[in-house]
């Protein structure tokens, strides 16, 4: 089975935000919460990144670790989705994301916060494939109709990616071998203390 992973290249991002825009559209996110965000690095300077951030849907996701009633939950293809039935609104996969992918729907105060939304991979939730109580609580259900996430489909430089986590790094891997330096993920050089072309 596959295992759907995200990945935003940096070295294409163009902070154009069309992947947020096709993520509110397309689950009819409430206002005030974006399942998916570009985060922009040393802005306006030299050396300025962005990349796409989500939910990451981890293998051993600390927000599941964390839930005190077992609201999430991971699918056969390892995407880790959160029943909102079940859900108390506690927050603390808010606090053990570090990605902040689950987030509250509403402001105010403890307990009038709502229930906790987050990044569905557009896989929607624990409802009947495609039925109207999935697509009102969680948003298309686009895996089940063999698409991949919009966010990704919408991006128009191709930097981000979405699907089987191994195809996914073939493609990053062939982008940066024909880039010619390195491991080529950006920050590789600060981490490891490496010049291009090392």
């Amino acid at each position: 089975m596959a295992r759907m992973k995200f990945l935003c290249d940096s070295d294409r991002c163009i902070e154009c935000n069309a992947c947020v825009t096709a993520c509110k559209n397309e689950n009819e996110v409430p206002w005030g919460i974006n399942r998916r965000r570009v985060v922009t690095i040393n802005d306006g300077k030299p050396g300025e990144r962005s990349i796409s951030m989500a939910c990451m849907h981890c293998t051993d996701a600390p927000c599941q670790a964390v839930c005190p009633v077992d609201c999430f939950y991971t699918t056969a293809d390892h995407i880790v989705l959160h029943d909102k039935d079940l859900c108390i609104g506690c927050g603390y996969c808010f606090y053990a994301c570090p990605f902040g992918a689950p987030q509250y729907p509403k402001v105010g105060n403890f307990g009038g916060r709502g229930k906790m939304d987050k990044c569905t991979y557009c896989a929607g939730g624990p409802q009947a494939d495609n039925s109207a109580a999935e697509q009102a609580q969680y948003g298309a259900n686009r895996i089940a109709e063999g698409k991949l996430p919009l966010c990704a489909e919408m991006c128009s430089t191709k930097a981000l990616l979405a699907g089987d986590g191994d195809i996914i790094a073939s493609i990053y891997k062939e982008r940066v071998q024909t880039r010619g330096y390195g491991a080529g993920a950006w920050g590789w050089r600060t981490a490891y203390r490496e010049t291009v072309g090392a």
